[in-house]
C-alpha cells in the first residue's frame, strides 16, 4: 500500500520510535522542529535501535526504514522488512576504532597470559609473610612472548580488518588476510606489507595468532571448527570479536583442553567456556566506547534523515546504495522485487497521468530494485494509488518539498 501522499518535510514531525540508550549526540541530529524521537511512540516512520531484538516485537505498518547504531543487524527480522520494502540501516567502521583498539588488547592480553597472571596475583594473601617469594615464585607460570616477529592471521578484511592489520604491523608482527569478498574500498585501505592468504585454512595453518572479523551469515557459522583448528600450530591463540556463531566452542573447548591453543580471547562468552583458565571473556565490549557510540547514533541518525527527506539509502544491510540531487521538488521514491518490466510500468503509469520525469535514478541488488523519480509537477493520490498496485511495487513514497 501506498504511504501517505502528502508525507513529506512539511507533514513533520516524522515520528521515530527509539530503542535502547541512543547517544545524545545521534539524536540531537532529528532536529525538533521536524522529528519527534521517543521510545513509545504510535505509529512510527522509522526505527532507531542498537541492541533491542526485534524478532519478537510486531513492528507497525507505518514503519518506513529501520536504523541500527552498530553493524550487526541479527536482531532485526531484515528478510521480513524486506518483504516489505523497508530498508535496513547499518552503520559499518563507525565503531572500528573502539574494536581494533580491544583486539589489540586482546593480543596482549593473551601474548602475556596477563588475565591468568592476574587470578594469580588475586588469589594470594597480602597478609602471608612470604608474599613477596610467592609472586616472585609465581611469575615463572607465566612467561609469554613478544607480539613482534609473530604472524596474525586475519580473517575479515573489512574497516575493522584492516585497521586491526595495520596496528599489528605497526606492532612488528607479519600478518596474513584473507576475505573472498572484500571491496574494492576495502582492499585499497588495506596495508600494503599484508601478505594475502588463498584461504581459512591457509590462515589457519600458517599463523600463530588469528583474529576473526566476519560478519555472521549461513556460510560463516562455525567457520572456525574442530577440522580447521587441528590445522592450527600447537599453542596457537584465537581471538573473536565479530560474532559468537562464528566459531564452534564445543570445538574450542576441546581444542584449549588438548593445547592446541593456548588462549582464546572473545567479546562473546559463551556458557562453556566460563572458567577456562585459558579462555579470555568479555561482555561484548567492542563498541562501548563513549566515541563509538557517539560516532554510530550520528551516522545512524543522518540516515534515517537522508531516507525520511529525501529518499536516499547508504549502508543498506537490504537495499542498493542510491541517491540523486533534486531536479524538482516532486519526488517519488519506489522500492520494489527485482524483476523486468517494473521500471517500465513506471514510467507508462507517470507519462499516462500526464507526469514528466526531470530525473531518475534507479538500481538493484539482489532480489530488491530502488528507484527515484523527480517529476515536473505535483503527483496525485491516484496516481500514487496506480503505481502502488502495480505487479512487483514494494512501497511508495511521495517526497515534495513544495
Amino acid at each position: 500500500m501506498p504511504d501517505d501522499p502528502h508525507e513529506s518535510a512539511a507533514r513533520a514531525p516524522w515520528r521515530v520510535r527509539v530503542y535502547n540508550q541512543i547517544a545524545p549526540a545521534g539524536l540531537q541530529r532529528l532536529p525538533a522542529a521536524r522529528y519527534l524521537a521517543g521510545p513509545r511512540l504510535d505509529e512510527p516512520d522509522a526505527l532507531l535501535l542498537r541492541s533491542a531484538d526485534l524478532h519478537h516485537e510486531p513492528i507497525p505498518p507505518s514503519v518506513k526504514v529501520v536504523a541500527r547504531a552498530g553493524t550487526g543487524t541479527n536482531n532485526i527480522p531484515v528478510s521480513a522488512l524486506s518483504a516489505r520494502g523497508v530498508p535496513v540501516f547499518n552503520t559499518p567502521g563507525a565503531n572500528a576504532q573502539a574494536v581494533q583498539e580491544l583486539v589489540v588488547a586482546g593480543l596482549l592480553m593473551a601474548a602475556r597470559q596477563v588475565v591468568p597472571a592476574l587470578r594469580f596475583v588475586q588469589s594470594l594473601n597480602p597478609s602471608a609473610p612470604d608474599f613477596a617469594d610467592q609472586v616472585e615464585a609465581g611469575k615463572s607460570s607465566f612467561v609469554g612472548h613478544e607480539l613482534a616477529g609473530q604472524t596474525l592471521g586475519v580473517i575479515g578484511l573489512g574497516r575493522v580488518g584492516a585497521l586491526v592489520a595495520d596496528a599489528a604491523i605497526h606492532l612488528g608482527m607479519q600478518v596474513r588476510g584473507h576475505d573472498p569478498e572484500i571491496t574494492v574500498d576495502a582492499a585499497w585501505s588495506l596495508p600494503s606489507q599484508v601478505r594475502r592468504a588463498s584461504s581459512v585454512d591457509e590462515v589457519m595453518r600458517t599463523c600463530h595468532f588469528v583474529s576473526l572479523h566476519v560478519p555472521l551469515t549461513d556460510a560463516t557459522r562455525h567457520l572456525v571448527d574442530a577440522r580447521r583448528l587441528a590445522l592450527a600450530p600447537p599453542g596457537a591463540v584465537l581471538l573473536n570479536f565479530a560474532r559468537e556463531g562464528v566459531v564452534d566452542d564445543a570445538a574450542v573447548l576441546r581444542a584449549l583442553d588438548g593445547e592446541q591453543l593456548a588462549a582464546y580471547v572473545s567479546d562473546f562468552p559463551a556458557p562453556a567456556l566460563l572458567g577456562h583458565p585459558r579462555a579470555v571473556l568479555l561482555p561484548h565490549l567492542g563498541a562501548s566506547t563513549h566515541e563509538a557510540e557517539e560516532k554510530c547514533a550520528v551516522m545512524a541518525a543522518d540516515e534515517l534523515r537522508a531516507f525520511l527527506e529525501d529518499g536516499h539509502i547508504s549502508h543498506s544491510v537490504n537495499f542498493p546504495a542510491l541517491s540523486l540531487s533534486r531536479g524538482t521538488p516532486y519526488r517519488l521514491a519506489i522500492a520494489n522485487a527485482n524483476v523486468p518490466h517494473v521500471l517500465g510500468r513506471i514510467s507508462s503509469t507517470l507519462a499516462a497521468a500526464g507526469l514528466n520525469i526531470g530525473d531518475l535514478a534507479n538500481q538493484s541488488r539482489g532480489e530488491l530494485a530502488y528507484t527515484l523519480v523527480d517529476v515536473d509537477t505535483p503527483v496525485s493520490p491516484e496516481v500514487i494509488a496506480q503505481l502502488a498496485a502495480q505487479e512487483g511495487i514494494l512501497s511508495v513514497r511521495y517526497l515534495p518539498t513544495a
